[in-house]
């Protein structure tokens, strides 16, 4: 260990850095913070959240695209923190997903932890390799972009 403080961060924070509301915002807490190098994204998945009234029935099962959007999202704090503040509003934007594996599903009760590493960066760009978790398993796994830009 390098001896390393790892920051966290909290809803709040979080509701500051994007523009995401319930029902969308798919991540509850950032842990394990080393500035846009890595972090942890968790979200709690829970049984009334709306997309279970359709996906599926009876037998609720997490759209794999929303666990997706829960990588990016981390990945948009961790970029969103490394910048420094300015007086112009700004947004991130999902440039890219590549390499998109969905190992087991996940179901409401489950804890995902979004390990999300950074790849690359230039200028405003970033890409990361993510990697969400339930219980330490591998639940997907995928290589995300995204880009900075002055709101309109």
């Amino acid at each position: 260990m390098s001896g390393e403080t790892l920051e966290a961060v909290g809803i709040s924070e979080i509701l500051a850095a994007l523009p995401h509301r319930y029902p969308f915002l798919m991540v509850d807490r950032v842990i394990g913070i080393r500035g846009d190098r890595h972090g942890i994204g968790i979200k709690n998945v829970t049984a009334n959240e709306p997309q279970f009234l359709g996906h599926f029935p009876n037998n609720p099962v997490m759209p794999g695209v929303l666990v997706l959007e829960g990588m990016a999202q981390t990945a948009g704090v961790l970029c969103f923190r490394s910048l420094p503040k300015r007086a112009t509003p700004q947004l991130v934007y999902f440039l890219t997903i590549d390499k998109a594996k969905f190992r087991k599903p996940v179901v409401p009760g489950d804890t995902i932890e979004y390990h999300m590493t950074r790849i690359a960066r230039r200028k405003s760009m970033w890409w990361f390799r993510g990697e969400a978790k339930v219980a330490g398993e591998l639940v997907a796994e995928a290589e995300v972009g995204a880009m900075i830009v002055d709101a309109p």
